[in-house]
């Protein structure tokens, strides 16, 4: 490996909080896509009371830790040019287009091959290019990829906002700007598309669901991240209070019973969930290790979070659904289990042989790749 000064960052050490809370979140999407295992069980209806999304929570941290990444070097090299945006993707792409990618082409297969019920017919090449709710919404093939789009999209857009507006004012400014338009022009676009004859599904797939009514959630993070490298002893200070603020907002969401189509659920609440998710970040990010096997399968559970959510529905809870659809009582539970079984021991295969070896690859050099020295 080279010995020169690297030009880019590489990721903070992990923070056990920050675990906790990526788990936390997996959980409730594996949860969520596998409750209807659980019908006509003794279990039917866990866990039993509302929770909010935990893809909410994904992008809090998503925001968080890239804007981390993002400031330290920023700060550190006062400068921010066309060579240090390709290396922040190489770093991101490295870390999630080849899972995404290959769990592109295996829904395909079992898709064309009739193992489960999706329509092949949807599959296009916006899929290859994160497009396919960008704008418009898509149903009925990868459902689970919209999530994916919006995030990529955020890595796209914010390092060049940031360039652009590093001509005009200076880094840490352009930092905040980017953040600021990152989380107030998704909230006014949603403002723009409100329709009060909106239904549930469309609410769901075409608001919910699309990247440009969502790359809000990701912005919150990315303020997270710039109080905490600018105001990190506020951010230590009022921890409780930030943290009961959180909960309380995470209460109101909760027990609010508000209609599809109110002004309220198709604007403010997608901007609540991750604003509450945010104030909880300076209680975890205060929670730096943990021990025993608790702390061993949260971190274990962390870090195959993202190969968890890749293959949790259509390879494993759909393939349950069309090919062993349960039958209730102990056969509901069983293979209630045995999902879980599957998603964690694949998703646990999945990152140390393919997601691991290829982040790996992040901070090699194409020289390097082809036996010389950098």
């Amino acid at each position: 490996m080279s010995t020169k000064k690297k030009l880019f960052i590489s990721e903070p050490k992990r923070i056990f909080g920050l675990d906790i809370l990526r788990a936390f979140a997996i959980v409730l999407v594996v949860m969520g896509h596998g409750k209807f295992i659980l019908k006509d069980t003794a279990l039917e209806g866990f866990p039993f009371f509302r929770m909010i999304d935990g893809v909410d929570i994904f992008f809090v941290l998503s925001g968080f830790l890239i804007g981390g990444i993002l400031l330290k070097n920023l700060n550190k090299k006062d400068q921010f040019g066309i060579r240090d945006l390709g290396i922040f993707w190489k770093r991101r792409w490295f870390r999630t287009l080849p899972n995404y990618y290959l769990i592109l082409f295996v829904n395909y297969v079992i898709v064309n091959a009739g193992i489960i019920n999706e329509d092949i017919e949807q599959f296009n090449f916006h899929f290859l290019t994160f497009t396919q709710n960008f704008k418009a919404p898509f149903y009925g093939f990868f459902w689970e990829s919209w999530s994916l789009s919006i995030e990529e999209w955020f890595y796209l857009i914010t390092p060049v906002l940031i360039l652009l507006l590093s001509s005009l004012v200076s880094l840490n400014r352009a930092y905040l700007i980017a953040t600021i338009l990152m989380i107030f022009l998704p909230l006014f676009y949603r403002f723009y598309q409100f329709d009060p004859a909106i239904d549930s599904f469309a609410w769901d797939i075409g608001i919910r669901k699309t990247v440009l009514s969502r790359l809000d959630s990701i912005g919150y993070g990315l303020f997270a991240a710039w109080m905490f490298f600018h105001f990190k002893a506020l951010w230590n200070r009022w921890f409780v209070l930030f943290s009961v603020f959180g909960l309380g907002l995470i209460a109101y969401i909760l027990i609010s019973n508000k209609g599809i189509g109110s002004i309220y659920m198709q604007t403010i609440y997608f901007s609540l969930v991750p604003l509450s998710v945010m104030f909880l970040l300076p209680l975890f990010t205060k929670i730096k290790s943990g021990k025993g096997m608790f702390a061993h399968a949260v971190e274990h559970i962390s870090k195959i979070s993202y190969s968890m959510y890749l293959i949790n529905l259509a390879l494993v809870a759909e393939v349950i659904r069309d090919n062993f659809a349960p039958q209730g009582g102990w056969d509901g539970l069983l293979k209630y289990l045995i999902y879980w079984m599957v998603v964690v021991g694949v998703s646990t295969l999945l990152y140390r042989y393919f997601e691991k070896p290829l982040m790996d690859l992040r901070d090699v050099s194409f020289k390097e790749w082809f036996g010389k020295k950098s």
